[in-house]
């Protein structure tokens, strides 16, 4: 037969170590308990941060994409300056065409220019414009400009107004032959001015059988 314990305080002392001697297999449950939760634990962890880094690559590369197309949508700055420049030269063309519209209107309008044909007798050095006596335009010319002239250029020597009937335009040239010979000309031409345009050319060309030159007024009809 088993002794009954019937002292109070060694029934005590035995409740104290039968609660403090678990089970060997309960201990170990509660030990792989606590590392599969603190495995879990660092496994969220370590995905978190996998999933910032993703989306901080991913912000990168979008930002990457965006610069690039920025870059390629871009217009050089060179490219900007010159488009800016040619729409300053077409703005002011279109401003000194009406300026010119306005202060010389079609029905008084004329304008005289010189040419030059072949140029071998005679370099032009000096011109000299007067319309019914009076002085309206002159001009000295440099080797340049004589140059251009005999290459095909037209010099626009006057612009101006006149009203309709008639009008003496008068021309005096100076210049140099062949062998530096000093050239003093004149040339005159009646203008009768109507209500249309005038255009007239003062054409100096070369006279080969006499070897000088001639000047001449031509009108144009617009």
């Amino acid at each position: 037969m088993l002794n009954t314990v019937t002292n109070p305080r060694a029934l005590v002392l035995l409740a104290l170590l039968a609660s403090s001697c678990l089970p060997l297999n309960a201990q170990e449950g509660i030990d792989a308990a606590s590392i599969n939760e603190s495995n879990t634990e660092v496994t969220a962890v370590e995905a978190s941060k996998a999933s910032d880094k993703s989306d901080q690559q991913a912000v990168r590369e979008e930002k990457q994409q965006n610069f690039v197309e920025r870059k390629e949508n871009a217009t050089p700055l060179s490219e900007r300056v010159e488009d800016l420049k040619k729409a300053a030269l077409e703005l002011n063309r279109d401003l000194l065409i009406l300026e010119e519209d306005l202060l010389f209107p079609a029905n008084t309008q004329v304008a005289i220019y010189v040419s030059v044909d072949i140029g071998k007798f005679f370099s032009l050095d000096a011109i000299r414009l007067m319309i019914d006596g009076e002085m309206v335009a002159s001009h000295l010319y440099t080797e340049k400009q004589n140059s251009a002239l005999v290459r095909g250029g037209v010099q626009r020597l006057y612009l101006g107004n006149l009203k309709t009937g008639q009008h003496q335009i008068t021309a005096f040239f100076h210049g140099y032959g062949p062998e530096g010979r000093e050239y003093k000309r004149g040339a005159s031409f009646t203008l009768n001015k109507d209500q249309s345009p005038t255009m007239l050319e003062i054409r100096i060309q070369d006279w080969i059988t006499r070897m000088q030159p001639t000047f001449k007024f031509k009108e144009w009809h617009l």
